[in-house]
């Protein structure tokens, strides 16, 4: 089956500046929730060993602890999760004293009641600091892309310079880093989903899945331009490059999903939203490299053309 995928480029132009649109849209309004990772405080994640206590019965135990707002967040069938500020260690046994006697139980121990999976604690300026080296690391790794690329097809000059090549997957990436943070501001909103360092590392991960992914392509349209010297339109010979690895593309990112939405569905609560940016990641990934990239450098191609023309 052969696909006219550059012909039909209006299309996946009009799909992708949507997507892109709406994520621009959802990030200008809702911005990022962040996490104590960036702001700061306090995260603890506690299992009832039996029936877990209405929230609402929670929230009154700890409401006359004088530890300000604490966001408390159901998770799974017996978990919680508690957001607030930096606590003592004092302050984290009355935290804890607190919890059971949301259950009502009987038990005198505090670990026959309830079991603590996390405690976390990061301060304020550690937390700026970590966000400062995340946005530094996804410049970073955006620049060595651009020239590992320029480098990797640096025996390309005709019809496309080689740095086109890896500016173009730069541009793939950025659709694909802006949709996955335009999903989370949307979550941030309306499910209160915060983000963290894992989802930076979410992030990277992308970068490097989807530029793989581009390069492929990339890779297998420079070796059909060395074979067919010109013989060909430079838009068919990309088309072409497509139709050949567009399968291997879906079948890896297809098994590699496999594996993810197990451990969406059954990992811990603590991993669910870095798998669920992975999962998109991926498919929005995939989704660039095949109807994005390629069409964006025949275009480039094309632009070329007409200024040699004029």
């Amino acid at each position: 089956m052969h696909f006219q995928i550059i012909e039909k480029r209006k299309i996946w132009y009009i799909v992708s500046g949507l997507l892109a649109t709406l994520s621009v849209v959802a990030v200008s309004l809702w911005g990022l929730k962040l996490g104590i990772d960036f702001t700061g405080g306090t995260l603890m994640e506690v299992s009832f060993l039996e029936n877990r206590p209405s929230i609402e019965s929670i929230q009154n135990e700890l409401s006359g602890l004088d530890l300000g707002d604490i966001t408390v967040q159901p998770a799974g069938s017996n978990d919680i999760i508690l957001r607030l500020r930096n606590v003592t260690e004092t302050e984290h046994q009355e935290v804890l004293a607190a919890l059971k006697k949301s259950s009502n139980s009987t038990e005198e121990s505090i670990d026959k009641v309830l079991q603590e999976n996390r405690f976390e604690t990061v301060g304020p300026s550690i937390g700026q600091e970590l966000g400062k080296k995340a946005v530094g690391a996804l410049v970073l790794s955006i620049i060595f892309i651009i020239f590992y690329i320029a480098y990797a097809f640096r025996k390309v000059s005709q019809p496309v310079a080689s740095w086109k090549f890896g500016v173009t997957a730069i541009i793939a990436l950025v659709h694909d880093v802006l949709i996955i943070t335009g999903v989370f501001a949307a979550l941030g909103y309306f499910f209160n989903v915060e983000i963290g360092a894992m989802f930076v590392t979410a992030l990277l991960t992308i970068l490097g899945f989807s530029v793989h992914d581009t390069i492929v392509v990339f890779d297998r349209t420079r070796e059909n331009l060395f074979n067919t010297r010109n013989r060909e339109r430079f838009e068919t010979v990309v088309n072409d490059s497509v139709n050949q690895t567009i399968w291997r593309s879906i079948n890896t990112s297809f098994s590699t999903l496999i594996v993810l939405g197990a451990i969406y569905f059954y990992g811990g609560e603590s991993i669910k939203y870095f798998t669920l940016a992975l999962i998109l990641g991926i498919i929005i990934g995939t989704y660039s490299s095949i109807f994005l990239a390629s069409p964006v450098i025949v275009d480039w191609y094309k632009i070329g053309l007409k200024k040699r023309d004029v």
